[in-house]
């Protein structure tokens, strides 16, 4: 019986292991640099998309060929449409926040998908406390930071057709907006590495207990 259990409890951990692992590959990927045949089909798909929106190609492309394969963190700066907005396209008419949770929610739906998830989001409660030469605020309305696993999970969801499907409704929700990337430095949170780590270990401590409770 000594030797069964000793199987079992072995078994509890080495799948916690196992489990763990599997989902740091799943988190982190391969962290394989985009290629350059990567980037330029990416960007291709573009169009002039960029240029409409006011933004610069160069310096998406500058970001993508810089890639090294890591995770980053996406910081948005949002202002919202106020009021009721109509929907040039179906004449259907929802609120500028409404438009843009109908946006976000499949966004995050495929950022969670591709190992990406949500780090904060807040609402801003007052206007700017300290600021040096920056223009006027105008009027934020949300902050929020996106972990992506890769730049190739960013160009991935940006030529998903599902994805492309719903953009219409963050130009109809977002009245103002900026992004841009970052790579942690100092960071006072467990990243889900650990927590997921800590949660296996935990779910396997319980089941050895139970175990030799049982026996």
């Amino acid at each position: 019986m000594m030797g069964e259990q000793a199987v079992l409890v072995g078994a509890i951990w080495a799948g916690a292991l196992l489990l763990w692992l599997g989902f740091l590959l799943f988190y982190d990927g391969f962290r394989r640099p985009l290629t350059r045949a990567e980037i330029d089909a990416f960007l291709g798909t573009l169009g002039d998309r960029m240029e409409e929106t006011g933004n610069d190609s160069a310096r998406l492309r500058a970001f993508l060929e810089d890639d090294d394969g890591r995770e980053f963190v996406m910081v948005n700066l949002v202002r919202t449409r106020p009021g009721q907005v109509t929907d040039p396209a179906s004449g259907e008419t929802r609120a500028g926040s409404e438009w843009l949770r109908r946006y976000s929610d499949p966004f995050v739906r495929g950022l969670i998908a591709r190992g990406g998830h949500p780090l904060y989001v807040g609402a801003k409660v007052g206007g700017y406390i300290d600021a040096w030469n920056t223009p006027a605020d105008p009027g934020w309305s949300l902050v929020g930071t996106m972990r992506y696993r890769s730049r190739r999970d960013l160009i991935r969801m940006a030529a998903d057709p599902a994805f492309r499907a719903v953009h219409p409704n963050k130009t109809l929700g977002i009245e103002t907006t900026f992004s841009f990337p970052t790579q942690r430095q100092i960071a006072f949170y467990a990243s889900p590495r650990v927590t997921v780590g800590l949660g296996l270990a935990l779910a396997a401590a319980l089941a050895h207990i139970a175990l030799l409770t049982w026996a």
